[in-house]
């Protein structure tokens, strides 16, 4: 502490810490800064509660233009697909009246058909509300499919003779308007039991076109470096060295129709004493005049002798090892429809278990063919 006087006055020095005297400058800006980060974090909060506000109506708005209720189905596949692709279990899907079609295409006007392919006609339809999607649109099959019915024990009971043999026309018929009577050759190379789609009358519908392939001009076959499929429908020269045709398609076919009657897959079967495939199975007890044997239990009381020998027989030729041994589509549709006398069938492709396993996938098959891919929209979940 200092005092100095002088004429008139006294002062008083008080000598004290730098560091206990904080500038006017540091004060001023530490002010600011708190004032600008008070500011930053209130427009901040304010900005995020505008989105969400601003979210909270869309979504609002979006439900009330929903054009019919939403609803969830449980889609499952039971097979293993050589894809290795996994789908989700829960597809949402929105379905549409035909009067809602109607009126988005302007009642199906010529002016809105945009073009037709080997499926049908395709049309540019408007929603009321505006939307911007591509679909593609399906007839409501209220009975699902067929692998519902042929492996669960609830569902097979509700299946007779005449019904399943009606079942396996209707597939045999689609399959040679695919191969012969579409404008295009379409190769379905995935036809197993779970797409097989059953109408109010239970008539099929062949579905799922994902993995198919067309052959254009007088092609016949292709080759493809990459195999695709189901685990026991796939025929031998596809799955060993790529090779696909109609008769990929007529042998998933034989398949499928010894798994109708039989109430058993192809897939996983074994008999103890003979480790036979399903195929091989129906093959022996052929052989031995005892097909009525195959017959599942879903349909013990209602079959009729001769039509399933016939069946069984039929199957059989389907799945020969040969694809030249096969018959084609219209064939087999000719053979269902009449009681002619059949050749007898050669060994089926994979007769055993052991040589079912020793089948592996080329991954190294070159593509000597050119084919087009047909590429279908999947809603997923659609």
């Amino acid at each position: 502490m200092d005092i100095r006087e002088s004429d008139e006055t006294q002062e008083l020095y008080v000598r004290i810490a730098a560091s206990d005297v904080s500038s006017p400058t540091t004060t001023e800006y530490g002010s600011r800064k708190n004032k600008q980060m008070s500011i930053v974090i209130m427009l901040s909060t304010l900005g995020l509660v505008v989105i969400c506000v601003i979210f909270a109506l869309y979504v609002a708005w979006r439900k009330r233009k929903l054009p019919c209720k939403t609803i969830l189905v449980s889609l499952q596949d039971h097979e293993d697909n050589y894809t290795n692709e996994s789908l989700n279990s829960d597809k949402e899907m929105l379905p549409f009246s035909l009067s809602i079609i109607a009126k988005s295409t302007n009642n199906f006007s010529p002016n809105n058909k945009l073009g037709e392919g080997g499926f049908g006609p395709v049309y540019k339809g408007v929603l009321e509300d505006g939307w911007d999607e591509k679909m593609l649109i399906y007839e409501y099959m209220a009975n699902k499919s067929l692998d519902l019915f042929i492996f669960d024990e609830s569902g097979s009971f509700m299946l007779d003779w005449p019904l399943c043999f009606g079942i396996i026309n209707g597939i045999a018929r689609g399959l040679l308007y695919l191969h012969q009577d579409s404008r295009l050759r379409i190769i379905h190379r995935d036809l197993k039991a779970a797409n097989i789609l059953l109408d109010n009358d239970m008539n099929p519908k062949i579905s799922d076109f994902g993995l198919a392939r067309w052959l254009s001009g007088y092609e016949t076959e292709a080759n493809t470096n990459k195999v695709v499929g189901t685990h026991g429908y796939i025929s031998p020269e596809y799955a060993l060295h790529g090779l696909f045709s109609v008769k990929s398609d007529v042998f998933s076919f034989g398949v499928l129709v010894l798994e109708i009657v039989s109430g058993k897959k192809n897939r996983g079967f074994s008999k103890q004493e003979h480790h036979d495939t399903l195929t091989g199975h129906a093959w022996r007890l052929h052989n031995e005049g005892k097909s009525l044997e195959l017959v599942g239990s879903h349909l013990r009381y209602s079959f009729v002798d001769f039509q399933v020998v016939r069946i069984v027989h039929i199957a059989l030729l389907c799945v020969q090892h040969h694809a030249d041994d096969r018959p084609t589509m219209s064939s087999v549709v000719l053979m269902l429809g009449n009681e002619n006398s059949l050749p007898p069938p050669k060994q089926p492709a994979f007769f055993t278990k052991d040589k079912l396993l020793e089948f592996t996938p080329s991954s190294s098959v070159p593509a000597l063919d050119s084919v087009g891919e047909l590429t279908i929209t999947h809603l997923n979940a659609r």
